[in-house]
This record gives C-alpha cells, sequence and structure tokens, in this order.
C-alpha cells in the first residue's frame, strides 16, 4: 500500500489541552499524550495522525497549521526542494525510532514539513 502524501498535520495552539478537546468532541479525534517529548497528538477516525505543539515549538505559530508531507528521503527531498526554488528551513532531524522531519519554505513562501518513517524492524 503507498504511503499516503499528506502524513502529519501540526495545529498549534496556546492551550493545547483544550484544542485537543475541540477537535475530539466536533470530529471525533482521539487524543494522546507523550510524555518523552512533551507532546499532545491526535489520530482521525480515518488514520490521519498529528499533534497540537506549543505556538513556541519550532517557531510556530498559533493560528498556522504545519502539514507534514511523506518522503522516502528527506536529504535527498530537500535537495530537489532546493533545486526546484524552495529553502529548508530546518534540516532533517531524527527522532529515535519514530523517524525523521524537516521543515521547508516552497517558492511561494508556505512552510511545510517532511516526515521519512524509521525503517520497520
Amino acid at each position: 500500500m503507498a504511503q499516503p502524501t499528506i502524513v502529519h498535520l501540526e495545529l498549534p495552539a496556546r492551550d493545547r489541552a483544550a484544542n485537543a478537546a475541540f477537535y475530539q468532541a466536533v470530529f471525533g479525534w482521539q487524543a494522546g499524550r507523550n510524555d518523552e517529548y512533551d507532546y499532545l497528538y491526535f489520530e482521525t477516525p480515518e488514520g490521519l495522525r498529528g499533534g497540537f505543539p506549543g505556538p513556541e515549538d519550532q517557531g510556530q505559530r498559533e493560528g498556522e497549521p504545519l502539514i507534514y508531507l511523506a518522503s522516502e528521503h528527506i536529504e535527498a527531498t530537500l535537495a530537489v526542494i532546493e533545486s526546484h526554488g524552495g529553502r529548508c528551513l530546518i534540516p532533517a532531524t531524527e527522532i529515535p525510532g519514530i523517524g525523521k522531519w524537516a521543515i521547508f519554505l516552497d517558492p511561494a513562501g508556505n512552510r511545510l514539513g517532511l516526515f521519512e518513517p524509521a525503517p520497520k524492524e
């Protein structure tokens, strides 16, 4: 089965718990917490995963969602992005046992993320 193009969505909020409760009540999203990374996350009934970072996390701003796109090799994808006028903001960063992520700007100035899952053992 092919990996979906959009693999993760972040919705920054000052009050992360209240934002999680809103999406759970309105759309049925299930929320959880990863204490190791102080990360409040969600999963939709359709399987989309994401999180509710604080607006200070990685320079995110409340009211500016961040979409993560799938990548099989982040470094190669960033090279292609830059060769087509995009710009890397945060290089590939590993989340041990989970995968790698990076942040880039497209030529129009839109801020997006990339995610490469860790290899399955």
